[in-house]
């Protein structure tokens, strides 16, 4: 059937399928097929359709059509096969895969509304994004990824291709995409429709810059939150939390936030403080604003029965359902004496008036008293991957959802807070479990080991967030799931960690510190987990980087300001500012902060020197020594306890904050 123009897109119609490309921002395309009508109201990621100025689009007599957006061109078959080309030098990006025996088509519109969508695979190229995966790559060519979401687990189904191409999996439902040698293949496991959104890019940084302007570009940090972070499992009283946040005044220690961890309510659900143990939070934040100090509070969607809310979001239609119609129910920890673990409800993030509802109680329980923001935590939400039965959320919206919780929604972006609650400006979010458009908030990568491979892991997974198009990624510094703080082996390992934090886009200190609590309970806390809690040696260097991180809070500002202009994600791969350097695509344990500070974070126990590659097309100093080193260059860089490898572009203004951070000299080299 031949190709239309319609509603200044692309048509194709026959017998099996409806199929639509159309001009999707500056540089972009929007493909959408289904064995039905186009649903336009269906779930996704992208933007309201922004404007395409310059695309150009055209029908052949033979049965083809072109269409031309900006850098990216398409070309569409008469059979309804699509080909993705630079639309300045003509070079094939992407292609749906082409015919071979048992030939399924590119796209497969199956029984149940499960989806498949078939690509070409291609030698060489290089695979990033997709979230937050500990497999423990920056190139995921090879893998099978999973698209659902998990404590540790973050799919964000955005991939980019070292070939100049970036691919939004416009589908909120589970599924999954295998980057095969021979094929690339999308599957989603429900929703009855294909829809991906394609651009092209000369660089990295532009492919970001296009798939941020459809998808919401981040808002700019608030200045408090590039400071450090001081969380534990968990501060159990309003006086424990205050006794920690003047210690660090006392001892002259910069201190942005402390977190109010989980359970600190008398019931899931209640979303306000438990009375006996935290008499007066009005109090507490007034205290905290005068140390400086802002204070975030962990919330969860879960709600227990006998909540202030339950019945009230039950009878609304407000909790999520399971498969056959009742509650979908997971046992969590209670302050109920007979039922300590009970079966609890979650909310229901899709619907707008339970997204309301939870606004509510939040903006009158804590944002009105000061709190600064919300520490979404389980918010995936948090099932077993052996719960009988599927979510279903508000009729008709997410079939067979990835995240029936993204949490509580706000978290995608902050226009998702309901406006009308609030003058002023809305707290900030950080989720454990995001979106495609969770660019506004602050992930973290969730219950993670106290290993030295567990940090490593973190490298990789931190630079696929950002390839991913969110700019504010942290972890539990010194990983979250035990550790003793009297273990000169875990100290290292908290040192090392520590390092790496001081560089991250958001530096908080976290965990569930040895002599743990015995059981998971709503009483429940761990040991110490302040930077004093490690020995006089750990204090010396934590102290050192704290006053780093202050020194570093400028640049991060400005880097705050690119990401809210472009997309560029502040921690980032090196390739990100050097692309024309192919060995620059070959390092996976290496970061740069901002395009001026280059960091190699130490992950291996005992080691006191490493290998770094420094990028040609610059030339770097390193601040301990004040010595300037050409790009290109790879060399063994010393890493004493003291200090992990940091290197400065030559000239940036960063440098003078390092140099005197480090005690270097530059040189007239």
């Amino acid at each position: 059937m031949p190709y239309i123009i319609r509603l200044g897109g692309l048509e194709r119609h026959t017998p099996d399928e409806i199929l639509r490309i159309e001009p999707w921002g500056p540089h972009g395309v929007r493909v959408r097929a289904s064995a039905g009508a186009i649903d336009p109201d269906a779930p996704e990621a992208l933007e309201d359709h922004p404007p395409s100025p310059q695309a150009e689009l055209s029908v052949s007599d033979d049965g083809s059509a072109r269409l031309v957006n900006g850098r990216l061109a398409v070309e569409a078959a008469a059979d309804g096969r699509l080909r993705f080309l630079h639309a300045g030098s003509g070079r094939e990006l992407l292609a749906e895969k082409r015919p071979y025996t048992h030939y399924e088509g590119p796209r497969v519109h199956a029984a149940g509304g499960r989806t498949k969508q078939h690509f070409e695979a291609y030698d060489g190229e290089r695979l990033h994004g997709l979230g937050q995966h500990l497999h423990g790559l920056l190139d995921q060519k090879g893998c099978v990824i999973d698209l659902v979401q998990g404590n540790t687990v973050a799919t964000i189904p955005f991939l980019h291709s070292s070939r100049g191409y970036g691919l939004l999996w416009n589908n909120p439902a589970t599924g999954r995409v295998e980057l095969g040698t021979d094929t690339t293949r999308w599957v989603a496991d429900g929703g009855g429709r294909v829809d991906y959104w394609v651009t092209a890019g000369d660089t990295p940084a532009q492919i970001i810059d296009a798939y941020t302007l459809v998808t919401g570009r981040p808002p700019l940090l608030p200045e408090w939150a590039s400071g450090f972070w001081q969380s534990k499992l968990r501060y159990r009283t309003q006086n424990e939390l205050l006794a920690v946040a003047r210690q660090y005044k006392e001892r002259g220690l910069p201190l942005s936030v402390i977190v109010c961890d989980c359970f600190h309510w008398p019931s899931m659900g209640d979303w306000r403080f438990e009375e006996s143990e935290w008499p007066d939070p009005a109090a507490m934040v007034k205290e905290l604003t005068e140390l400086g100090v802002r204070l975030a509070v962990s919330v969860w969607p879960t709600v227990e029965p006998g909540s202030d809310t339950f019945d009230e979001l039950r009878a609304s239609g407000h909790l999520v359902r399971d498969a056959d119609g009742g509650l979908l129910t997971f046992p969590w920890p209670s302050r109920s004496a007979e039922e300590p673990m009970r079966p609890m409800a979650y909310y229901d993030a899709t619907h707008p008036r339970a997204r309301a509802a939870l606004w509510e109680r939040l903006n009158d329980n804590y944002r009105s008293l000061g709190v600064s923001c919300f520490w979404l935590d389980a918010c995936e939400p948090d099932l077993s991957r052996r719960s009988p039965s599927a979510p279903s959320t508000r009729p008709g919206r997410v079939p067979r959802p990835r995240t029936c919780t993204p949490c509580c929604t706000p978290a995608r972006s902050p226009r998702a807070w309901p406006r009308r609650a609030t003058t002023g400006r809305c707290p900030w979010s950080g989720p454990r479990g995001p979106a495609a458009r969770s660019n506004g908030a602050a992930l973290w990568s969730g219950d993670i080991p106290t290993t030295f491979d567990s940090l490593a892991r973190q490298i990789r997974a931190g630079l696929n967030v950002a390839m991913s198009g969110i700019p504010w990624w942290n972890t539990d510094i010194g990983g979250f799931g035990g550790g003793n703080p009297d273990d000169p082996a875990h100290r290292e390992v908290l040192i090392r960690w520590f390092q790496y934090g001081t560089f991250s886009p958001v530096m908080r200190l976290h965990g569930d510190r040895e002599p743990n609590h015995p059981t998971f309970s709503a009483d429940m806390s761990g040991g110490p987990n302040e930077v004093w809690s490690y020995g006089e040696e750990a204090y010396s260097i934590l102290r050192e980087h704290l006053q780093l991180r202050e020194r570093l809070r400028p640049y991060l500002r400005d880097l705050s300001e690119e990401a809210h202009r472009t997309g560029a994600p502040p921690m980032r791969p090196l390739f990100f500012d050097f692309p024309d350097d192919e060995r620059a695509w070959d390092v996976d344990d290496q970061f740069l902060l901002g395009p001026d500070v280059l960091v190699a974070p130490v992950y291996e126990a005992g080691a006191r020197t490493r290998r770094v590659y420094l990028p040609s097309g610059a030339r770097w100093l390193d601040p301990a020594t004040g010595s300037v080193v050409e790009g290109g260059t790879t060399l063994d860089a010393e890493a004493p306890l003291e200090r992990i490898p940091v290197f400065v572009r030559e000239g940036a203004a960063v440098a003078a904050q390092l140099l005197s951070a480090y005690g270097g000299q530059a040189s007239d080299s």
